[in-house]
């Protein structure tokens, strides 16, 4: 139950939890409150807040739950049939990430290719079929491998000496005396130029980029780094950041060795020879290791969630090891579940619930609906400025938590 209670626990903070917080910091300008909201954003680049470990949280247990399931399966049917079902839901799950960005209902190429979902789908796939042909021992060497081999492409691999963001870009064009480029980069109202079929911004930048002969190596910066060099290159469609793409090719592999983690914390916690209580020192003895050895890493491979570095994946999953060797002890150890029961919901239907906020467009707005208006000018009015903002966001969450208990009363689990 632990794995399932801190799965929810992770969703929360992606359905709405942090809008709690944010709406609490308009309500209280105190340095505590105003310390937790500036965690609940992303770096804006190099380092590490708590909303960073997300994403990565989500990752490490999905390895937790695919050594558990892919393992029954393994031993019941075997690999033929364990390999049929990571082949299917890695599709499930990419076409699930293909819906959640839009499908195909915008003209090439505003189609996202890539995406949260999609990055999870490939990282499973991947994942499922080493864990169907290599053992543990193996398993460790490749994890160690994607790790060096990540860091030994972004640091030595040569890119060219350029800088794919629009201000660098158009700063280049106005010192080499091309003032017509300079403002085609400087134009706001062209947005995001990879959405845009035969845009201009794309086509000058592609001519800067390929007509730079200069060379570089072990760049991290954003727009000058191998992975967003090759996603400017090679990826296909609509790029998150305009010139890169936030989950993109490279930065992939990485991505991997995460859910490798959390398929290794999978195996002590199903290891019978040792008792439960140690296997909580060993993750969170292990995760304080993996915390200390990625901020010493990131001495010269910085941690960066956008690029999800080797010292990042450390990092968080050192994190994401503690985390679950707390919620073991607590939930499963301990036996203290009432107050994870309604993680535990979220944590069994957690692709359908962040599925269903995206289709409502977030659970803020049928909470509008319920709780906008005069309700919370009446709150904003009598209680406290921000406190109409809190209303929304705790009747937001009451329907999202309703809505899972809903489907955990009648076994309704979309497994994808």
């Amino acid at each position: 139950m632990s794995v399932d209670a801190l799965r929810g626990f992770d969703m929360f903070w992606i359905i709405g939890g942090d809008s709690l917080v944010y709406a609490l910091n308009r309500m209280s300008q105190t340095r505590p409150v105003s310390f937790l909201a500036g965690q609940l954003e992303h770096a804006e680049w190099e380092g590490f807040h708590a909303y960073d470990l997300i994403f990565p949280l989500f990752v490490f247990i999905m390895g937790v739950s695919l050594f558990f399931s892919l393992s029954r399966t393994l031993e019941r049917a075997g690999r033929a049939e364990a390999l049929k079902r990571v082949f299917f839901r890695t599709i499930a799950l990419y076409l699930a990430g293909m819906f959640f960005n839009g499908g195909l209902t915008n003209e090439w190429p505003d189609v996202r290719l890539s995406g949260v979902l999609s990055r999870i789908a490939i990282v499973y796939g991947i994942a499922g079929l080493l864990f169907c042909f290599f053992k543990p021992r193996a398993l460790a060497a490749i994890c160690t491998g994607l790790l060096v081999g990540y860091w030994a492409l972004m640091t030595f691999v040569p890119i060219r000496d350029i800088q794919l963001e629009q201000h660098s870009l158009a700063k280049l064009a106005e010192q080499s005396g091309d003032s017509a480029t300079a403002a085609l980069f400087n134009n706001p109202n062209f947005g995001n130029p990879s959405k845009v079929k035969n845009s201009p911004v794309m086509a000058a930048a592609e001519k800067m980029f390929y007509a730079t002969t200069n060379w570089t190596t072990g760049k991290f910066e954003a727009g000058h780094n191998l992975a967003d060099h090759l996603d400017f290159q090679y990826l296909p469609g609509m790029k998150y950041e305009g010139f890169a793409e936030a989950e993109g090719y490279l930065s992939t592999l990485p991505a991997v060795a995460t859910c490798l983690l959390g398929i290794f914390a999978g195996l002590l916690l199903q290891t019978q020879t040792v008792p439960d209580k140690r296997k909580v020192i060993y993750l969170i003895a292990t995760g304080v290791v993996c915390v200390v050895l990625g901020w010493l890493w990131s001495w010269q491979f910085p941690v960066i969630k956008k690029l999800w570095t080797s010292s990042f994946v450390l990092v968080a999953g050192g994190y994401s090891a503690i985390l679950t060797g707390l919620f073991y002890l607590i939930v499963d150890v301990w036996q203290a579940r009432k107050w994870c029961q309604p993680f535990v919901w979220m944590g069994m239907n957690s692709i359908t619930i962040y599925l269903a906020g995206s289709l409502l467009g977030g659970f803020r707005k049928p909470a509008l609906r319920l709780v906008g208006g005069d309700v919370k000018n009446f709150f904003d009015l009598h209680l406290a400025k921000g406190a109409g903002d809190m209303v929304i966001s705790l009747t937001g969450l009451l329907l999202a938590f309703w809505l899972m208990h809903f489907m955990y009363r009648r076994k309704i689990f979309l497994k994808l």
